[in-house]
């Protein structure tokens, strides 16, 4: 029976995908349990499959004619997926640290009562990236999205979204329950996903991540963020916070205002509060 299926969300970055693999290949090498590995790639490029056919035969390999998001994307993996856990990653997720997926795993599998569990993440440069939050609220968006966010009161508010209340104190090295984590690595139990349900597939790209925790909050399981395992997250910002007429203009900043909308009517501008 398969303990651990890992599922892997790519886009058109061939050479990345091919170090995150290889990567989660080493990390899982001699685990005391058996696992899958299963890559579902939007907008498929020739490149991508035949990297995948010389390199990773035991992958199963998810192909895409157009870009159809994260969610969709993720989704298609779960009905696939053997697994009794689900390892969610993208592709630009690299594992060093030694046995760092099974620290999650056994973490998990001990603790019932929690439903989704995230690594501290770290950038190129070792520094530690966010990669958990509390829920948005609408003056959260518009702080981060324009020169309000530069004001006393903007720079407050966005402060308490990156819990700096929490994470200026000091590193944090016990695992914490957090709103929601970033959607870039996550572990979930697939029994819980009879109550809780699979992505929100009305969000194209963002706000995927922040919904499912919601979820999962709702259902009475918690979401943790897990420092004791760390990985590398090869992240690279979309948009930056500007001025409103340039949110308006860049492409990634409306596909978040839009997800934003989508995601303040779904729970009727109720504001919630379950982590930190």
């Amino acid at each position: 029976m398969i303990k651990l299926s890992v599922i892997v969300n790519h886009y058109r970055t061939p050479e990345v995908l091919k170090m995150c693999l290889k990567s989660i290949k080493e990390n899982l090498f001699d685990a005391g349990f058996d696992w899958e590995i299963i890559v579902t790639d939007s907008a498929t490029i020739e490149k991508t499959e035949e990297m995948i056919d010389e390199n990773f035969s035991e992958v199963t390999f998810i192909t895409s004619k157009e870009n159809i998001g994260f969610g969709k994307s993720i989704n298609i993996a779960i009905k696939k997926a053997q697994g009794e856990y689900f390892f969610i990653v993208n592709a630009d997720i690299l594992i060093e640290q030694e046995k760092a997926i099974e620290k999650m795993l056994k973490y998990i599998e001990k603790n019932k009562d929690i439903g989704m569990v995230g690594p501290k993440l770290l950038n190129v440069n070792n520094t530690i990236q966010q990669s958990c939050f509390r829920f948005y609220t609408p003056l959260t968006v518009v702080c981060r999205r324009t020169s309000l966010g530069r004001t006393s009161l903007g720079r407050k508010i966005v402060d308490s979204f990156l819990m700096k209340d929490i994470f200026e104190r000091g590193e944090v090295s016990e695992p914490i329950p957090v709103d929601w984590l970033m959607g870039s690595a996550m572990m979930v139990r697939k029994s819980d996903l009879e109550k809780v349900g699979v992505f929100d597939e009305n969000f194209f790209m963002y706000f995927e991540d922040v919904d499912w925790a919601r979820r999962f909050w709702e259902n009475n399981l918690k979401v943790i963020y897990f420092p004791e395992s760390i990985m590398y997250h090869y992240h690279f910002q979309s948009s930056k916070k500007k001025s409103l007429f340039d949110s308006l203009l860049s492409k990634y900043a409306r596909i978040h205002i839009k997800s934003a909308l989508k995601y303040f009517i779904k729970y009727k501008f109720k504001k919630v509060k379950y982590g930190f």
